[in-house]
């Protein structure tokens, strides 16, 4: 590693397995800034990168929180969307289609208010052709009922997750949040109760006010966090994860870069996933990729398993190879 490395002139081998899910790279994208997916195909092949993971699905339609639910903040972004979805029959009808014929690895995200609307989803869901793997979400901090409720409390993630899990035979994600005390606690519930993979983390709940009306920015009032200013929330959160369960984890967390993504990695992310960063560049996550793929090749690294959970905690004054630039170009018109 470091100066030392000979360059690979071979490309590297991205494969990656979590547990039952096996990927072609560890790229994924974050539900909730990818949309259905389809929205980005003019800009990027999906079947490219690992898996999409797609917005939120309910059992029903849901309309989301009023306006407004966005919200700019130093290095990141608030929103408080809400979870507004077109539920899960609409989604099978219309969107799972066309999202298959792109030939991407399909992650369905699934939301509910109960323990049984989970599991019903679960249930509704299974043996869909073209559906990879579902990820629960437990952990969004910007609704009323359900959400982060369950994923902050060890007992109600097991339960959410047990439900499911006695309801469906695809692989199972368990999205975490950081708004807890500990999350190694929720991510052990969450694995115990058969959760194959966990992802972490979710938006850090936050909000914003403008001192002239003297109101706040979301009309929720509170919102979600992501962007730069949450990745070293999310790289603790990540680091105690891994070491709490013997699962796999996928990164979540205000990853622009390619550089940002592997640091998730060499933590011991098995995978990671890109969000806000597509909101400001479509093309975020295939740059991110190439990045990687990058960094790879220049650092003699022939396979990016040989590099996940390599974190030398000895080493205290690294000193980085700059001569590897995988920073993604400038940005494209859209």
């Amino acid at each position: 590693m470091g100066q030392s490395a000979t360059p690979h002139s071979s490309a590297p081998d991205l494969r990656v397995s979590l547990g039952p899910l096996h990927l072609a790279n560890p790229v994924l994208t974050a539900s909730g800034t990818f949309g259905y997916g389809l929205e980005f195909s003019d800009f990027l092949d999906l079947s490219r990168l690992g898996g999409i993971v797609v917005k939120g699905i309910s059992l029903k339609p849901r309309p989301g929180n009023p306006p407004p639910r966005l919200a700019e903040t130093p290095c990141g972004m608030l929103n408080a969307i809400g979870l507004e979805n077109v539920g899960v029959e609409r989604f099978l009808r219309d969107k799972l289609p066309p999202l298959r014929q792109r030939g991407a690895v399909i992650i369905v995200n699934i939301l509910g208010n109960t323990v049984e609307e989970y599991a019903e989803l679960a249930s509704v869901l299974s043996g869909v052709s073209g559906i990879a793997a579902l990820e629960i979400n437990i952990s969004c901090p910007n609704v009323k009922r359900g959400g982060m409720a369950f994923g902050t409390d060890p007992h109600m993630a097991a339960q959410v997750v047990a439900a499911v899990r006695a309801r469906t035979s695809l692989p199972l994600i368990t999205k975490l949040s950081p708004n807890v005390t500990s999350i190694a606690e929720i991510a052990r519930a969450a694995h115990d109760a058969g959760s194959d993979i966990l992802s972490c983390i979710n938006t850090v709940s936050a909000m914003a006010v403008d001192p002239f009306s003297r109101r706040p920015k979301l009309a929720n009032i509170v919102g979600g966090l992501s962007g730069p200013a949450i990745k070293p929330i999310a790289l603790r959160c990540v680091y105690e994860t891994v070491r709490a369960v013997s699962c796999p984890v996928i990164g979540i967390g205000g990853i622009q870069t390619a550089m940002d993504a592997l640091e998730f990695l060499v933590v011991g992310a098995s995978a990671v996933q890109v969000g806000t960063a597509n909101l400001v560049h479509p093309r975020a996550s295939l740059h991110i990729l190439e990045g990687i793929e990058k960094f790879c090749r220049h650092q003699g690294i022939g396979a990016i398993t040989d590099y996940i959970g390599t974190l030398d905690t000895a080493c205290r004054f690294p000193f980085a190879d700059e001569s590897c630039s995988v920073e993604p170009p400038a940005r494209e018109p859209v």
